[in-house]
């Protein structure tokens, strides 16, 4: 299902908006809020998330947009089954590759801290970037693309380059080469989060498995130093491009599909 022209504007504009609260934190990253040993920017980020859900809300509602963006139940348990292992797989990597990196641990996090910024934060991370990113962004790029027998891969791509890249602020001062391998992996993991989504075209299960992949950074809350390790970033990196090549399988097998209908 396409988007009319004035869809289109209004959707980017939200998709930009978003962006913006989600890459800079503004305006509730201003406040300070403490609980136990949680990063004191972590609950308000939270809230920003809220907000976020509230405006997009708002805006959907007073333009009458009813697109099908996903959020459904219909196919979710399917497309978990059919998709989500190789994402588990993924996370385990991950964690593995984190694990290694930061041995031995240097801190002890209070329940507080493994529960809230280890766990929850990053549902909420999952849910926004979800949305805008490919129920959103995604979707704008396939409906401009419209006139192209490969709109949907065009869209997956674009997507997943301009994910990987919004996450270049979030790593600045750690250096040009981590920066690299961590842009390529997380566009390898936008590209399984694109694939899954269109092929099941519910939003709910790119959200369920961005937030377990997340969830599986764990062990950066049992240290005070963020740093990444030589071994991890090509854990991450060989991870996360062989997500990609099995997504690019499944896109070219349902462009082969689609040819012999025709």
């Amino acid at each position: 299902m396409g988007m009319d022209k004035k869809t289109i504007t209004i959707l980017l504009i939200l998709c930009l908006v978003i962006a913006f609260m989600d890459i800079t934190g503004l305006p509730c990253v201003l406040l300070r809020i403490r609980i136990a040993d949680v990063d004191p920017v972590i609950i308000p980020l939270m809230i920003n998330f809220c907000l976020i859900g509230i405006i997009a809300f708002l805006v959907l509602r007073f333009f009458k947009i009813t697109y099908p963006f996903g959020f459904t139940t219909d196919g979710l348990a399917e497309g978990l089954k059919k998709y989500g292992l190789p994402g588990i797989a993924a996370g385990i990597l991950s964690f593995i590759a984190f694990f290694i990196g930061l041995y031995p641990f240097d801190y002890s996090p209070s329940v507080y801290k493994i529960l809230i910024e280890g766990i929850l934060y990053y549902v909420g991370v999952a849910i926004v970037e979800e949305f805008y990113v490919r129920g959103l962004f995604l979707n704008i790029v396939e409906s401009l693309a419209y006139c192209k027998d490969n709109k949907t891969v065009i869209a997956i791509l674009v997507s997943s380059l301009v994910f990987g890249l919004g996450h270049i602020p979030g790593m600045i001062g750690m250096g040009i080469a981590v920066i690299a391998f961590k842009v390529i992996s997380t566009i390898g993991m936008g590209i399984y989060f694109g694939t899954i989504y269109k092929k099941t075209t519910n939003i709910w299960v790119p959200i369920i498995m961005h937030a377990l992949i997340d969830v599986f950074a764990l062990p950066y809350c049992f240290t005070l130093n963020i740093r990444y390790e030589p071994v991890s970033l090509v854990i991450l990196i060989i991870t996360y491009t062989a997500l990609a090549l099995y997504c690019g399988l499944l896109l070219r097998k349902n462009q082969d599909t689609d040819k012999e209908k025709l």
